[in-house]
């Protein structure tokens, strides 16, 4: 049986973009990206189950629940194959996604992604997931935000309705205490990693709170690792026209990944 997994569906053309929002989230945290994109591809905008109008999808809390959910929505909207964005749990969403469907997911653009190692800020996600205001939300995306970034209203204000809804804040408060118990996190083996054959691209900045960018090091090669300089873990809000002309780049990008590592920073 086929459950129903909310998206935001916008733009036009031949390439589809799916986005995947992280912890806490939902689709609507990638709106200043999709605005950069311009509508120069279709992008699809997921609240992942257990997140906003996804809330009651049964079984929600896993990134391999929300992998499959996800990857059984693109095939009942017909799409055979997609460029795969996430951001943080999102970036583990999309990770195995890709090693369940690998012919479905053209390109992966991961945005400080879960999984990748097993440190984590296990009391700020928990804090985060108990946050039930608009004073504490705004305070805990501004403590995962680097000091000179704004925390943006229009963010805070959706992700406050969004706890609003019956049992949303006691789901999140369930999900963050298994993601982060002992203070750490599940981790996607590297060997696994080392199969994926399409583009990956890896963006991390370097004023991460949540997830330290060093889990970037030693990825496999032909993953391409892109340092933010100055920027935190909300890489959507902070630096969406960065994220968009990477994301761009990545729908572009035809020929399988070389097997060597380039890294940049910004």
């Amino acid at each position: 049986m086929n459950y129903p997994i909310h998206a935001a569906v916008r733009g036009s053309g031949k390439n589809v973009v799916v986005l995947l929002h992280g912890f806490g989230g939902i689709g609507g945290v990638w709106d200043d990206v999709v605005a950069h994109l311009d509508g120069a591809c279709i992008t699809i905008a997921y609240d992942l189950p257990g997140h906003g109008l996804s809330l009651d999808y049964p079984k929600a809390g896993s990134a391999k629940v929300a992998a499959t959910a996800v990857l059984a929505d693109l095939a009942a909207r017909g799409i055979d194959r997609a460029h795969f964005v996430g951001h943080s749990m999102g970036g583990a969403v999309a990770t195995l996604a890709a090693l369940f469907d690998p012919e479905r997911v053209a390109s992966l653009t991961l945005l400080a992604p879960g999984g990748y190692g097993p440190e984590i800020n296990g009391p700020l996600l928990r804090r985060y997931a108990a946050a039930a205001c608009a004073e504490e939300i705004r305070a805990c995306l501004a403590e995962m935000s680097s000091p000179d970034s704004t925390v943006p209203e229009t963010t805070v204000r959706d992700l406050a309705e969004m706890r609003n809804r019956p049992g949303q804040t006691e789901k999140l408060i369930a999900f963050a205490a298994a993601m982060t118990a002992e203070d750490k996190q599940g981790v996607i083996p590297r060997e696994n990693l080392a199969t994926l054959a399409m583009p990956v691209m890896v963006v991390w900045g370097t004023d991460d709170a949540v997830l330290p960018y060093s889990h970037a090091d030693a990825l496999p090669s032909g993953f391409l690792i892109h340092h933010v300089l100055e920027i935190g873990h909300m890489l959507p809000e902070e630096t969406p026209a960065l994220v968009a002309d990477i994301v761009s780049r990545m729908v572009r990008r035809r020929q399988r990944r070389r097997p060597d590592v380039a890294a940049c920073d910004s």
